[in-house]
């Protein structure tokens, strides 16, 4: 099978060659292994590992691609971003909300850098997946969200304090968020067609010990408008991808009631997200991407720390199938090229 074949079989819950194994990892480890592979293409390099890469399709805006890795940009929210160096890895960080001093909700109509759904490159994102389709891979995109995007606006904590003292006004601009990404995606899935296989939402709602929203705050602003885009996700015949960190437990009930597909990443570390039980309630309502621990095994644990940790996941989130193994999110600067190959063969030579 191609990695395409493997993975679509997978979320559809069809037999597989093998189990498939996908990988997110930062630009500092897709380095080192362009150094271990001497391959520079990013496609290539995963082709050469033998990896099933679903291929991340991000449109750009307004003639350019929102690249996370430079310093000095401005997303096209209006949010200002800068660098931040943590250990052996650089991230970018949100800075200066620019809805932090609104108060009422009749502003948000003067707020000069609403993004326009015409002005994304939907051409663009027609030759990215061109090109993820010629190596046989599976794709996804655009990555839409509202309570992160929320935060990006509007300050974390401001955020927080906004479901309790300001709800009308989170409301209000999640109606803006929601509209101006429900126009993006409808005419993204059109373009695309039999292009793109699954759409990417991410919605962080969880810390590493709780959730960031009690489920009744989930359930008043955010359930009837995931569940919207999921409906519309499969109207075009496409697979829901839904992305939260953290002890998410709490919401997977309802995140399946609202029609997600595929959950990401599976934090097992956290309080609620044991690898065994997720799968005896939900094992046969989702499918499980994620698993591998990318905060102490990947990056500090030994070859057969790794192997047994793959394991693992692959026997409980992957027991009667429906499970892609990957890192839990990305696989962080500094982990040891052995310790990603140590992964990929693990998954290779289950049985």
């Amino acid at each position: 099978m191609t990695p395409r074949e493997r993975i679509i079989a997978t979320i559809n819950r069809q037999p597989t060659d093998r189990r498939p194994v996908d990988l997110w990892c930062t630009p500092e480890v897709l380095d080192t292994l362009r150094d271990y592979t001497s391959v520079q293409d990013e496609l290539a390099l995963y082709g050469a590992l033998d990896i099933d890469k679903i291929v991340w399709i991000f449109p750009g805006y307004n003639g350019r691609y929102f690249d996370p890795n430079d310093s000095g940009e401005i997303t096209m929210w209006g949010v200002p971003t800068r660098m931040v160096k943590a250990g052996l890895a650089t991230y970018q960080e949100y800075i200066n909300p620019p809805l932090a001093g609104y108060d009422d909700p009749a502003q948000l109509a003067d707020y000069p850098s609403w993004p326009d759904p015409d002005n994304f490159d939907y051409a663009g994102a027609i030759a990215l997946a061109d090109k993820a389709r010629s190596c046989n891979f599976a794709t996804i995109g655009p990555w839409i969200s509202h309570f992160e995007i929320y935060c990006q606006m509007r300050g974390i904590e401001n955020a927080l304090l906004d479901t309790l003292a300001y709800p009308e006004f989170l409301d209000a601009t999640l109606e803006r968020i929601d509209a101006i990404q429900t126009v993006m995606l409808e005419r993204f899935l059109q373009e695309l067609g039999d292009r793109i296989d699954m759409i990417f939402i991410s919605d962080d709602m969880a810390m590493q010990d709780r959730l960031l929203v009690p489920p009744e705050t989930w359930d008043t602003f955010f359930r009837s408008r995931l569940k919207g885009w999921c409906d519309l996700i499969h109207r075009y015949g496409k697979k829901v991808f839904y992305h939260t960190d953290g002890a998410a437990a709490p919401l997977i009930p309802g995140l399946i009631e609202c029609g997600i597909d595929i959950l990401n990443p599976i934090q097992h570390i956290c309080p609620g997200m044991d690898t065994a039980k997720l799968n005896e309630h939900f094992g046969d309502k989702v499918i499980f991407h994620g698993g591998i621990d990318n905060q102490h095994v990947l990056p500090h644990g030994t070859a057969d720390d790794v192997v047994a940790e793959t394991l693992a996941c692959l026997e409980t989130l992957g027991k009667g199938g429906g499970y892609i193994c990957c890192s839990c999110h990305n696989a962080q600067a500094g982990t040891p090229v052995e310790n990603i190959l140590a992964m990929v063969e693990t998954v290779k030579n289950f049985t």
